[in-house]
């Protein structure tokens, strides 16, 4: 199995700490750590490094090389341009496909997100791959939604396929577009309702294969590469656009299944999101933090910041700017750079 780790987003919704040349996960939010750090040195606890590859652009790579020296740099694989992770992830396979690795299950690990206790993550690992060599099946994460979560999309569990060490395999019965509220409300509460979460699993081979089928206009680029072919120039070829847009027909085609993550995965979107995984970790520092008739307020600042009579703010002071918001509105300060552009 390779696992390979994404890095491609800015996370917007971290302003003013994050920024195009600084992207929230290779911030310093957890005890100084970043959460590509805490993720690198989370496979290195099993994995060696000649089966971690990073997916990436060029000035991402250089951030992350200065953090992890230990990267190969014959493992970083470089998209030329932002192009969506339909184009990106393509990519990935058919680099991994030229390296010789055609025929071995990769997993994506997202670099903005965490899994605790990683020690699960190698035990799911184990399971898929089985699945990924013996099949051609499009391999997914989920997890249960104890709430509707707006901006994600939704599986439907059918038939259990496997229980190993508590690892749930499913077929998926379902897939719920974002947008498709009607059917959201029907299954909602239901014990069949997931979140769809990422963590694809699949051998480089096979993924090429479904853009082959649904996708010829990145397909035919990406075995240009693989051929041999300048991947500057085919890569560019490859119409902008979300690996989403392929998913839906696998889902709903027979062609993927579904794995319950068996781990807590931590998505740190947001300043109330990152204000919480460090609360209930105990990871909070306010040794710079005054409150005076409030309460429950995050702050980050190399100041000293006092706050009276106001409580659940977030206050992020930064050289980039002043962020000031109610902790409830946290996920709309990726609007910011929006509007500073």
């Amino acid at each position: 199995m390779k696992y390979v780790i994404i890095c491609g987003g800015v996370g917007a919704k971290l302003w003013p700490e994050s920024s195009p040349t600084m992207p929230k996960h290779f911030l310093p939010l957890v005890s100084g750590k970043s959460l590509f750090q805490i993720n690198w040195e989370d496979l290195r606890k099993k994995i060696d490094a000649a089966d971690i590859f990073l997916q990436t652009n060029p000035i991402q790579a250089e951030l992350a090389l200065k953090q992890e020296p230990e990267i190969s740099k014959d493992n970083i694989l470089l998209e030329p341009e932002p192009r969506n992770t339909g184009p990106a992830i393509g990519l990935t396979a058919a680099l991994l496909t030229k390296k010789g690795f055609g025929d071995e299950p990769f997993m994506l690990i997202q670099a903005d997100d965490l899994r605790k206790p990683v020690e699960r993550l190698f035990d799911m690992a184990q399971v898929l791959e089985k699945y990924a060599l013996n099949s051609d099946k499009y391999i997914t994460g989920c997890i249960k939604p104890d709430r509707i979560v707006r901006g994600v999309d939704y599986l439907v569990k059918g038939k259990l396929l496997d229980n190993q060490n508590g690892i749930n395999v499913y077929e998926v019965a379902d897939y719920i577009d974002r947008s498709e509220e009607e059917k959201l409300q029907k299954y909602m509460g239901t014990d069949g309702l997931m979140i769809h979460c990422n963590h694809t699993t699949i051998t480089p081979n096979n993924y090429l294969k479904i853009y082959e089928k649904y996708r010829k206009d990145w397909y035919e680029p990406l075995t240009e590469i693989v051929n041999g072919g300048p991947v500057d120039e085919n890569f560019l070829k490859m119409a902008k656009g979300a690996q989403e847009e392929v998913t839906p027909l696998l889902h709903r085609s027979g062609q993927g299944i579904m794995v319950e993550l068996p781990f807590d995965w931590v998505d740190l979107g947001t300043w109330e999101s990152v204000d919480k995984y460090l609360e209930d970790n105990n990871l909070l520092n306010k040794d710079k933090q005054i409150e005076i008739e409030g309460q429950n307020n995050f702050v980050r600042s190399d100041k000293t910041v006092a706050i009276i009579g106001l409580s659940d703010l977030v206050v992020i002071d930064s050289p980039n700017g002043l962020l000031i918001c109610p902790k409830s509105m946290s996920g709309k300060v990726g609007q910011i750079p929006e509007k500073l552009k």
